[in-house]
């Protein structure tokens, strides 16, 4: 514990520079302002600034993609409250109290509460971050390619269950994401697979351009779908938060920030689902639960802090096993791959000092929303203004430079493109993006370890099946594919049955 605060201490140090401290505010801002225009996803901005940042050192680069993810999410906010239109998914939940409290006069109470919230939310998905990736980067050390094929698949089918209305599109989209990771050369004897004679496919299709597309690009397409209303922003009081406001809901705060955690820590589920699940535990044991969706604070606060907290907790699986936690993680450990850290297991033996420097981001991507939150919040929502033909070939431009940027290669551009396209309609009949973007991080970590089980066990599959750890994350994964092909069953008996009784 010591060690580790020391190695805390040296992180916030080596970040004191003018320089550092600059790059962090300015990148929280894009966080912030990207977070709070709607449509404009906390994946599409990490996406697009992976392409703005690869030219800078390591540390750098990741600290303004870190500060722009905790900015991202906590500007949603904004637009949820002032629009009741949530800038990302994971302030739909704000939505339903912070823009009820803005017709009654209270926006900026709501605003208040919604900074609080965000910024005691990520501390305390900091302190686990810091508590127990060393933990489990220990218990990581144990695993085997046996283990981490049946993690990474199980990654796959958790975000397919758990995103979206229906699972049996989540798994599909998921499958689809371990497809296109399997197109290109094989990894041991080269073999082309998928390529259909194009020499370009035959390298493999790359992660960020990919992630661009389907986040970026088909985001552009939706908001073009979907007709820009003029923006009418409620005038609001001060932005400070009470006091009162805080202390008054502590086991509020301090349930939702665990919850946030724990969401963030299970592969591909994200922040909107922390969001929900910590305003749904925050009514369930509130003493005013008929007040949630009626302008409630504590309902307000919970969905907050739960989304806020859930971004420090996407981050422990990302640094201890190499599973995003979310898909805005996802587009994180690309980026750290690309900037030539190596998250896994080892990484607490080989860079211990890693992952105190994300825990030092963190705290300065939370002084940043901190700031702009009491600050310059007036002057930040006048964004919401800005007419969408003006934002749109803006993004555009910058998602084709970024996808061209990454090799130099025009194929990059089109497979941007051509996922926008393919995210586009996926989108339009209900399939979820997470899904497809786990299965496309995690194929080739799933076809290694599962070459590597193969050629350690002589081509038995028993080993998959006997070795502790390995049976329970199957059991978990048949458990849970069980449990919800049986639910969906017991919904359709019943659904017919209702309808034979209605004939």
């Amino acid at each position: 514990m010591f060690d580790g605060l020391l190695m805390f201490g040296h992180s916030l140090v080596s970040f004191g520079t003018p320089t550092v401290i600059a790059y962090a505010l300015l990148s929280s801002l894009v966080g912030v302002i990207m977070g709070a225009l709607p449509g404009l996803t906390a994946t599409m901005a990490l996406a697009l600034m992976t392409t703005l940042t690869l030219k800078l050192p390591h540390e750098e680069a990741l600290l303004i993609l870190i500060c722009t993810y905790v900015g991202s999410i906590y500007g949603g906010s904004r637009s949820a409250i002032l629009l009741n239109i949530p800038g990302t998914p994971a302030s739909a939940a704000s939505c339903l109290d912070g823009y009820t409290l803005a017709r009654q006069g209270m926006a900026g109470r709501a605003m208040g509460i919604a900074t609080s919230g965000s910024v005691l939310g990520t501390l305390i998905g900091m302190f686990f971050l810091a508590f127990f990736t060393p933990i489990l980067g220990g218990m990581a050390l144990k695993f085997g390619a046996y283990e981490f094929f049946w993690l990474a698949l199980f990654g796959v089918l958790i975000a397919g269950t758990l995103t979206g209305d229906d699972p049996l599109k989540g798994w599909i989209a998921g499958i689809a994401g371990l497809f296109i990771a399997g197109i290109g050369q094989e990894p041991q004897y080269g073999y082309e697979r998928f390529s259909w004679g194009v020499r370009d496919l035959a390298g493999g299709i790359q992660l960020v351009p990919a992630l661009v597309g389907a986040f970026g690009f088909a985001e552009l397409l939706t908001a073009m779908k979907s007709r820009q209303l003029p923006v009418k922003i409620s005038a609001f009081d001060t932005v400070i938060p009470k006091l009162q406001d805080v202390t008054r809901y502590w086991r509020t705060i301090l349930r939702s920030g665990i919850i946030g955690t724990g969401v963030g820590i299970v592969p591909g589920v994200g922040e909107d689902v922390a969001a929900w699940s910590s305003y749904a535990a925050a009514k369930r044991a509130s003493k005013e639960p008929e007040m949630f969706g009626k302008g409630s604070i504590e309902g307000l606060m919970a969905a907050e802090t739960g989304d806020n907290a859930c971004v420090p907790g996407a981050m422990i699986p990302v640094l201890t096993l190499a599973i995003p936690g979310s898909a805005p993680a996802a587009v994180l450990m690309a980026a750290m791959i690309i900037h030539g850290v190596k998250p896994g297991p080892m990484i607490m033996i080989e860079n211990p000092q890693f992952v105190y420097d994300v825990v030092a981001m963190m705290l300065f991507a939370t002084i940043g929303i901190l700031i702009y939150g009491l600050v310059l919040t007036k002057a930040l929502v006048q964004v919401l203004r800005v007419p969408q033909h003006f934002i749109v070939p803006i993004i555009f431009v910058l998602c084709s430079v970024g996808s061209f940027a990454i090799a130099g290669r025009l194929f990059d551009v089109y497979v941007m493109l051509a996922f926008g396209i393919i995210g586009f309609f996926l989108r339009s009949y209900g399939y979820p993006m997470a899904p497809l973007v786990l299965g496309i991080v995690l194929g080739d970590l799933l076809e290694k370890n599962l070459r590597r089980a193969l050629l350690l066990s002589d081509g038995d599959l028993t080993p998959f099946f006997t070795r502790p750890i390995s049976a329970g994350v199957a059991a978990l994964i048949f458990a849970t594919v069980g449990y919800k092909i049986w639910s969906l069953h017991r919904k359709s008996r019943a659904a017919r049955s209702s309808t034979s009784e209605r004939s």
